[in-house]
């Protein structure tokens, strides 16, 4: 298998330098070239015919993200990777470009000590996501598409399971391509929406809260960054903090958030499963489980504990997801109750959830409409007389 070709692209010198030697030590890898600025940039996309393209955000003349708008106008399907510091600008930045069409993004590590610790920390986080986004395409494939993928109507899988419980919270689990699938699905959910949501996006501190202030501008539902001890009710979603596990514990109060700092799982924390397990051990079967587009595995475990307690799972299919890391993970070991394009998720679950609300309000209705009857009476009492009498 040919090596994946990367073009880096940063105006440091000292960062080029230090991408292009970690990514030449990963024989699956090969550096095509590099670019000091954005104009270099898109000639040498046309000259090399890159795989994949590391995008530096602040680079002086043409932005990262003026350079990163022009490859979409060309390139629509070629993989960039946004390269940002961990502060408040370069994180508000970053999503900007995941909104504007980049595939991921990587920090910068900072105060790390020695340029040895720094190539070390990259190639942890760089490598997987280069090698997760180019894994199933060929370069012919990604320079040859103009327009944007239309994802195919995939049949949901049938329903062989228990349907019409009651669902009393929605949990979501995403990573690689996340900010934007949820950007999608939250606001289509209506503004009424009676049940919770939890949800676990990977990414860092300072990240999670501003996607949270972001989501929350565009949904009808109130988006926040979730708070140790705040009482969970229908109609809020909570993103757990960049750097902590999120989960619900039921208390005096009733269902709250919790959070954590256990070691991660999956390599992530916060991690999916970890919200998930806790949801199935509050909530038991009334549990709505959705995971969509990302990287690796997390979020398998956690489904198949959720569905062992009698919830539903649905992912997003793999024609709309960015990497089918963990949504297909879950979806291949049978623990997925529906595979769904992105643009459909969001109609799934609110079907689902009034689904759910419409068997439970026939069931209550059911019951109260049945007749009334009177305790059977003594012998010999007044009424048993009368009736005895017309007889």
């Amino acid at each position: 298998m040919a090596p994946i070709r990367v073009l880096i692209v940063d105006d440091s010198m000292v960062v080029r330098r230090i991408l292009t030697d970690l990514l030449g030590r990963d024989e699956s890898v090969q550096v095509a070239g590099t670019a000091a600025d954005g104009k270099i940039a898109l000639a040498k996309i046309e000259q090399l015919k890159p795989d994949l393209v590391t995008l530096d955000i602040e680079m002086p003349g043409m932005s990262g993200l003026e350079t990163l708008a022009e490859i979409r106008k060309l390139y629509r399907r070629l993989p960039v990777i946004m390269f940002s510091t961990l502060t408040e600008r370069g994180a508000s930045t970053t999503l900007e470009a995941l909104s504007l069409g980049a595939s991921d993004y990587a920090t910068k590590p900072s105060n790390t000590g020695s340029q040895e610790a720094t190539a070390q920390k990259i190639k942890e986080e760089l490598i997987p996501k280069i090698k997760a986004l180019c894994g199933l395409r060929t370069r012919s494939q990604i320079l040859s598409s103009v327009g944007p993928a239309i994802a195919p109507q995939a049949p949901a899988w049938p329903g062989l399971r228990r349907t019409g419980q009651r669902i009393d919270v929605l949990a979501i689990g995403t990573s690689t391509g996340g900010p934007n699938a949820l950007m999608e699905v939250l606001p289509r959910l209506p503004a009424d929406l009676p049940v919770p949501v939890v949800l676990v996006q990977h990414m860092p501190p300072i990240f999670t809260r501003l996607l949270a202030e972001r989501l929350d501008k565009t949904s009808g539902l109130s988006v926040r960054e979730g708070v140790p001890g705040e009482k969970v009710v229908p109609g809020v979603v909570w993103i757990a903090p960049g750097d902590y596990h999120m989960t619900v514990e039921k208390g005096a109060k009733g269902i709250c958030l919790a959070m954590n700092q256990d070691p991660p799982e999956n390599s992530c924390r916060p991690a999916v499963d970890v919200l998930f397990r806790s949801v199935a051990r509050v909530y038991g079967g009334n549990v709505l489980a959705v995971v969509l587009t990302g990287m690796g595995s997390d979020g398998v475990l956690g489904s198949q504990q959720i569905r062992e307690a009698g919830g539903h799972v649905i992912v997003q299919d793999e024609a709309s997801s960015v990497v089918w890391g963990m949504p297909g993970q879950v979806a291949a070991a049978g623990h997925a109750d529906g595979i769904y394009p992105l643009e459909k998720v969001a109609e799934e679950i609110t079907r689902r959830i009034q689904h759910a609300a419409m068997v439970q309000n026939s069931k209550i209705g059911a019951v109260s409409a049945q007749p009334v009857r009177k305790p059977a009476e003594p012998p010999g009492s007044q009424s048993q007389q009368t009736v005895n009498r017309e007889d």
